[in-house]
């Protein structure tokens, strides 16, 4: 069978279209990555700069490679950026694990284990996500406060180890899970301890990834709760002692750049390595309602 001119002719159009919607999608994809990353360059350009360089109006696109700048941040005195950075690391790493033991056991109990108030003790966990977090601001402070948790990690960390949205979206993954590993376990003489520590959690590591990579995000930029309680300079974290840069007086343009530059190496070393771990495990929150 032959094919005419016409069908040909439509074959060509088709694939120019196909051709130029491919080019159309990569300057699109280009021009998106450029605007992602600009912040980044301007961070980096401006870490690397003095303070002239960076409010001057002769601006440059290429900094003066003031190497000094990182020196001069770990040395200054009112500062302690290493101590802020080790306080970051410890609390984002403590909530992280925290976080995912607590809510995902309160998931996966609220998915698998048979009981007649399941539903209401789940609307009760959602209704929290619904209070601002100025209302539980202050008593939590009260609370914290009359433990003696005042700049110690335990009043940093405790109070944020319970997330509802991260429980709810355990309890959605959970309700996804193949019931009948679980059965298999529990034929094998396992509990529901037991199915939910051997064969539950291994087979969930990439909705684990995900949500520790979210928990050690939100943990690192935490900032108004660390800067209440974290009331001593050797408590401040990372973001607190960023806010310590800009005063009233001065701001050190050159410090807070770098300080910021280095800050968040570890959130990008965190994205690099679990990033597809991250999308996939999103996407699999929503498997069954």
């Amino acid at each position: 069978m032959t094919t005419t001119a016409p069908q040909v002719g439509k074959e060509r159009g088709k694939k120019r279209g196909g051709a130029l919607g491919s080019t159309g999608l990569y300057i699109a994809v280009s021009v998106a990555a450029l605007l992602f990353l600009l912040p980044f360059y301007l961070i980096l350009r401006n870490s690397l700069s003095t303070d002239p360089e960076i409010t001057g109006e002769n601006w440059k696109l290429l900094p003066s490679f003031q190497w000094g700048n990182i020196g001069e941040l770990f040395d200054d005195p009112t500062v302690d950026f290493a101590r802020s950075m080790w306080n970051s690391m410890v609390i984002a790493v403590s909530m992280t694990v925290g976080t995912l033991l607590i809510c995902s056991l309160a998931g996966y109990g609220l998915a698998r284990i048979p009981y007649k108030h399941a539903n209401k003790v789940f609307y009760a966990v959602l209704a929290t996500l619904m209070v601002p977090t100025a209302v539980t601001f202050v008593p939590s402070f009260v609370l914290v406060s009359s433990l003696g948790w005042i700049d110690t990690y335990r009043g940093l960390i405790i109070p944020g180890l319970f997330s509802g949205f991260t429980c709810f979206l355990f309890r959605q993954y959970f309700l996804g899970f193949p019931k009948e590993l679980e059965e298999a376990a529990r034929v094998d003489g396992l509990g529901y301890w037991g199915a939910y520590w051997r064969i539950v959690v291994p087979n969930s590591l990439n909705f684990f990834a995900a949500m520790a990579t979210i928990t050690f995000i939100s943990g690192w930029n935490a900032f108004l709760w660390p800067l209440v309680i974290g009331q001593d300079p050797s408590s401040w974290t990372v973001q607190v002692a960023l806010s310590s840069f800009m005063t009233n007086q001065t701001v050190n343009f050159h410090l807070i750049f770098m300080a910021t530059a280095i800050s968040i190496l570890p959130l990008v070393f965190v994205f690099l390595f679990l990033q597809r771990w991250l999308v996939q495990g999103i996407a699999q929150t929503g498997i069954k309602g």
